[in-house]
């Protein structure tokens, strides 16, 4: 990803059209990609290639430390 992302941004996926979107609270899936669960804030941060693998994109940022 090549883009700088906001301090705000808990949570990256990538929809299955290649979109990279950051979301503030943990988003809900859907058909093809993922969505805001009506509580917090989304951005759209990037586009890559089509994912087809796209159901395991989910990431938390950053990474909670064990």
């Amino acid at each position: 990803m090549k883009t700088t992302i906001p301090d705000w941004v808990n949570w990256l996926a990538q929809d299955a059209d290649g979109r990279w979107w950051g979301y503030s609270v943990e988003p809900h899936q859907n058909d093809h990609g993922w969505y805001e669960n009506e509580v917090g804030d989304y951005i759209q941060l990037d586009t890559d290639e089509a994912n087809p693998g796209w159901q395991q994109s989910l990431l938390r940022h950053p990474p909670l430390k064990r």
